[in-house]
Parts: structure tokens; sequence; C-alpha cells
């Protein structure tokens, strides 16, 4: 929000330089984003002050009251503790005026709708279309607004002044006299002030004449009422729309302006009658118009205003220091708010354009900013009883955390929302989550895995020259058959290892990828396992596998098609391995899982190698198995240490070479019961899978 200093200080006499009020204000919550220095002298401004400035205030989207000149002038009567202009004369003019006299023409407003608007002010004035004078122009341009007419001039100009969105019509290009504030019926149709021909659907609220819709309510007039220079009477509009149906509307037609920005945030509903008085004096001081009547449709005060409990001990609680009662009652009073004394603190009532107020902490954020978040001490409060057990899966998260970074992955957070094309590969049509009103295509769905933004991620580093990427990200994924649900994701592509002078380094492969998954589960405390050949089609045939617990499928691993990776920006010779293992089942199962610690072992082990022939197509993962199956409860380990395949080996076959490692907990294995075991793990093998002994 750009305010001009002289503007300001119309509102409240503050002497303070603009440097000094941008201090004092970051300290109450304003973050300030730059200051622009004004020479008076050199600009149609004319003002009295040698030291005028925009100040470019950040205003945060819980805070719509600030979004104006008497927002902002506000805060600062606050906080610099100085007395707000709140007087009739000059532009502070904030409390609402007599209306002014009625005359013999009035225009009639039907309000359709009035949970969507219960409030619309009009008024009708008789204009002369020209250039506005030039110290307006100047503070428009001030406030980064385009001057285009006096009629336009005016509605911007308390649009900044006061935060009210208003719109002028041409009362001449009005159908019967009136105007309706409904939703928009089947197949209508408008064109807008920007030159757009837009569909409108049956929950968008419109603004119409008798005949069609002229006005998109909240958003944007229409083409058709406009104000031109032929123009000689114009429709003041000044009304109050419900936020999420002007949010709604803006977001379906994708056309953001000044005016949806403070309705989708809650504007104030006491605000419109005053805001069409101002406008309306305005026009006459400017010689541009004179009003000739104004109407008004509905209540501003429909709602019953908020009250609030404030108790002195929960501030001293919250904020760690005592406030003095006076400086309490003094910074909310000076806020707008009303306080009342009640017992062991106060009753306050929230005006209708502190959208952000709604509970008691609330209003201990209001006391912590401007009584100076320097004054809260930076020590931690007592604990007046132990901290409640933690859930052991945050234990158990933060754990695989450090196991993933220890591996050398860095962890992403990327977007829920990914586009629908994004999301296509992994999951079915009717399996997505659609967005109903995206913020553009590329956040169209909820994500059906995590793995496309970490992909994307893979492609944003290759494209800054940085080759070797390994990400990891624990996060939520979305289906229609199965909810939300959590999944662990992670990415490798590029080298295993930097390069040393002690030798090159290699490629990423499968088996990387699938000792990162390994590493996974038994950090879970999982111990009975196997990973099966084949995956999902978003891997690549041969190259994918998936990590099976109990005879069910926990995830998969592999390497990911290059049809996915060139969607992202990749080419089709990176290679990237990928693994996604469904989170919340592992943590199911893991709750069951009981770790028990074992002394380390105080008696030697014994190692032994096999190297046997067995068919090309025989998983390893069934050679071990038949192994531990076989052999008796002396063995700790076993292990492949080679795989050959060529001259001397038959056709069809590999030689596979294990070393098996047995152990005693409470004594010194002997070469016979050692050579009893490898004899059971022999026959076995060659039993079950015709291994022959090399």
């Amino acid at each position: 929000m750009k305010v001009l200093l002289s503007w300001l200080r119309e509102f409240v006499d503050v002497r303070e330089s603009a440097d000094e009020i941008a201090r004092v204000m970051s300290l109450r919550g304003f973050a300030v984003e730059g200051i622009e220095r004004v020479d008076p002298l050199a600009s149609a401004l004319r003002e009295k002050f040698d030291d005028d400035a925009v100040i470019d205030f950040e205003v945060t989207g819980n805070r719509p009251d600030c979004m104006s000149v008497a927002g902002m002038a506000r805060e600062i009567a606050t906080a610099f503790q100085l007395p707000l202009n709140t007087g009739s004369a000059g532009p502070a003019a904030l409390e609402p005026q007599s209306p002014p006299e009625p005359a013999l023409q009035q225009i009639k407003i039907i309000l359709e709708n009035p949970d969507l608007c219960p409030y619309y002010a009009g008024g009708i004035v008789d204009v002369t279309v020209a250039p506005s004078p030039e110290w307006m122009q100047a503070r428009l341009k001030a406030g980064g607004v385009r001057p285009i007419s006096n009629i336009v001039d005016v509605t911007n100009y308390v649009l900044l002044e006061l935060g009210q969105p208003m719109h002028a019509f041409d009362a001449a290009k009005l159908e019967k006299n009136e105007i309706r504030v409904r939703t928009a019926r089947d197949r209508e149709r408008l064109k807008t002030l920007d030159g757009q021909d837009r569909a409108l659907t049956s929950d968008m609220l419109v603004i119409a004449d008798g005949a069609r819709p002229v006005g998109i309510a909240g958003v944007m007039g229409g083409a058709d009422s406009e104000v031109t220079d032929s123009t000689r009477s114009i429709v003041l509009e000044s009304a109050y729309f419900n936020p999420l149906s002007v949010r709604r509307t803006s977001r379906t037609l994708g056309l953001k302006t000044e005016a949806s920005t403070r309705f989708e945030r809650g504007t104030d509903r006491m605000l419109p009658g005053v805001a069409l008085q101002r406008a309306c004096d305005l026009l006459e001081q400017i010689g541009a118009g004179t009003r000739r009547s104004s109407v008004v449709a509905g209540s501003a005060t429909g709602v019953p205003s908020r009250v609030i409990t404030l108790r002195r001990q929960r501030v001293a609680a919250l904020l760690g220091i005592t406030v003095p009662d006076p400086d309490i009652s003094s910074i909310l009073v000076s806020l707008g708010f009303d306080v009342a004394a009640a017992t062991d603190g106060w009753s306050v009532t929230v005006p209708p354009r502190r959208v952000d107020v709604a509970r008691e902490v609330d209003l201990i954020e209001e006391i912590a900013r401007h009584n100076g978040f320097d004054r809260i001490p930076g020590r931690f409060p007592a604990l007046l009883k132990p901290p409640a057990e933690m859930d052991p899966r945050i234990t158990r998260t933060r754990q695989l955390r450090t196991i993933l970074t220890g591996a050398g992955f860095s962890e992403a957070n990327t977007f829920g929302f990914i586009a629908r094309s994004a999301a296509a590969p992994f999951a079915d049509e009717d399996a997505l989550v659609a967005i109903a009103n995206p913020l553009s295509e590329n956040f169209g769905v909820l994500r059906p895995s995590v793995l496309p933004g970490l992909v994307g991620a893979v492609a944003y580093n290759r494209h800054r020259e940085q080759r070797d990427v390994r990400l990891f990200e624990i996060g939520a994924r979305f289906t229609r058959s199965g909810g939300e649900g959590r999944a662990i994701a992670a990415v490798w592509a590029g080298a295993t290892g930097g390069d040393h002078w002690g030798g090159g380094t290699r490629p990423v492969d499968f088996f990387d990828i699938r000792g990162l998954a390994e590493r996974i589960v038994v950090a879970m405390g999982f111990v009975q396992y196997h990973i099966e050949p084949g995956g999902p089609a978003w891997f690549v045939a041969g190259r994918a596998a998936t990590l099976m617990i109990k005879g069910m499928p926990f995830g998969y691993l592999g390497l990911l098609s290059p049809a996915i990776g060139e969607q992202h920006g990749l080419s089709a010779a990176d290679a990237v391995y990928a693994l996604e293992l469904d989170f919340n089942r592992l943590e199911d199962f893991a709750s069951y899982l009981r770790t028990a610690v074992q002394p380390l072992p105080r008696f030697p082990s014994v190692a032994r190698d096999i190297s046997i022939l067995i068919d090309e197509a025989l998983p390893a993962a069934e050679v071990r198995q038949t192994i531990s199956e076989a052999a008796p409860a002396l063995l700790a380990r076993v292990r492949e240490f080679d795989r050959y395949q060529g001259k001397g080996v038959p056709e069809g076959k590999i030689s596979l070479s294990l070393r098996l490692t047995f152990r005693s907990v409470d004594r010194t294995l002997t070469d016979a019961e050692i050579n009893a075991a490898m004899d059971a793990v022999l026959a076995a093998l060659k039993a079950k899978h015709s291994a022959v002994q090399r």
C-alpha cells in the first residue's frame, strides 16, 4: 500500500520524517518495501510540507482495513499516540453524515441476493466529464493509479483514501432506471471494461439494470454502461459484497482488480455510505458534478457486533510481561475498538472493518504490536507442568529425515497443487482430485504422487548446472478413492558421489535407489521384507521393483520413465531413479514392531563362501530366502559378493557367489556345526533351484 506522507498528515498530525515513520511502523508489524521522495515544488501537490514522500507499506492479506490512507493513518496515530482527525472538515471525514437532500428523480435499487450483497448505496450525480485537477492526478499517481477522467479519478481517490471500492455507471445507459443486484442467468455474457467478452455462471453476483448485466459485482464494470465524454449523469455505486462470492468469481474469471483485492479480503460494512458522501463531496469540490439524489438498499447494521472478553491475566501469560491497564485501553481505543471494563479485564467490541479480529488472542496481538515487540523479554516462560509425550510418528519422521540427510539427500517441500498434465502419468483421470478455483493451470489438481514436484526440482537444478541431485520429501498425496495420505519419496540423478582424487565416479543405478529403500524400512524397524521385480507404468520396465512386506505392496522404486522427465524439461538421456513408499502404511505396521536392544556379540563369527550356478532369471532374493529357511538359527547374514556370466558358464546360467556368516550368542561354533549348516543350505538350493555348486 503506497501512502503519500502529505495525504497521511491530513488524517493524523504526525511530524516525523518518512524514515522515522517507516522505522516505527516496522516495529508494529508492517514491512516497508521502499520510500520514494517527492519534491512538492516540482509536483502538482502544492502541499505545505517540504519533506513529502511516498511510503510503500507491505500490508498482509488479513489486514484489508490498512489498504487505504485512512487505515494506515489509524495505525500511525496509535503508534505515535496521536489523535486521529475524524472531523468533517477536509478529506478526513470518516464518520457518517446526514444524507443529501432527496431530489425529484431517484433510481430504484433491488437486492435479489441480500446474503451476497446486504448493503448497496447508490447516488445520482449530474456531471461534466473532463480531466481531474492536477493535485488529484498527482495523488493518484503517487498511489500507483493512472488518472483517466474526473469521474473515474474520484472513485479511485476514495478507494485509496478510505479503502472503499466504487464504480460509476452512465445513468442514461441503464434500462428502466433501476439497478438489480442478482446472480447471473443462464448463458448471460458481459463485455467488461477491459474489452473482454466473459461468460457468466449462475453463482456469480452481477449488477444488472432492468434488462441485462452491467457489471460483475466487486470485480469490474461493464463496457456498455461505461462513463464517456458524452455522459451527463452517473449512478455512483458504493456497496458491501460477500468476500467469498467475490473471491470465487474473480478466480473463475481469472480477473484480479483493485476492487476484488479489497472485497475478497473483507471491507467495512459501515463504509459504503460514508464513501458515497465523500465521492459526491469531491465531485462538487472539483466542479465535476452536482448530486441529485441518493438511494440505499439493505442495511449496514444487519450483522451483530463481535464482543470479545479480554482477560488481564491472559495478556500477561501470553506476552510474558504486565502491560498497564491504561495502556491496554489506550491502544485498543486508538485502533477503533470500543472498550468497557469487565470482571478481570475488559469487554471489547470489534469494529466491522477489523475482519481479522475474532478471538481474544487477536486482541492480545494488537496490544503486543503497539506496546512494542522489543519490550517482550527474550526468555522462556516458566513451565507449570511437564510437556505431553511426543507422538511416536513425529519421532519416526525426524529419524527418517536424519537418515536421509545423512545419506546425502536434501529435503524438498514442493507444492501440493500441480498441473493436470503432470499428474496424469501417476493416476487415472477419474482418480484425480480437481481444484474448483485453481490459481492457474499449473495448480489444477491435487497431486496423486509426491514425485512430480521432485522431478520438477531435479529439472530446476539441472538447468542451473547442478548435475548431481539427491532430494527427498515426506508429504501428502491425494486420490478420490484413497483420500489424503502421506508418502515418502526420493529422487536421485547424476553420480553416486563427488569427484575424488583416488578415482572417478559412477552414475547412480537401480541398486543405489534400492539400497536407499532398504535403509528406510530397516530404520522403521522392519526385518522381514523383500523386493519383487516390476512396478507401475511410470517406471521403466525391467528397471522397477515393488517393496513387499507380509505379502502386501508398500511402495515402488526404479528408473523413472524418460517421458516424465521430458515433460518437466529434462532430456531423454537424464536418468532419474526414484522411490515412493506409502508412509501411512509403513507407520501403521511399524507401530506394532518392538525394537529389541541386543548386546554386542561376545563370540567370533564364522564366514563361509559358496559359488553356485543358477538360472539367469532367478531373483537373488529367492536364493537368500531359500538359504535363510534351510540354515539353522546360527545364520546371522547372507550377502552376494560376485555375479559372473560369460566364459565357462553355460548360456542362460549365472555364477552367483554368496558369503554366509554364522554366529552363536553363547559359544564358539565348531567346524562340524558349520559344515552341517552348509550341507543343509546346498541341499535346499539344489532341490528348489537346481543349483550346482562350483
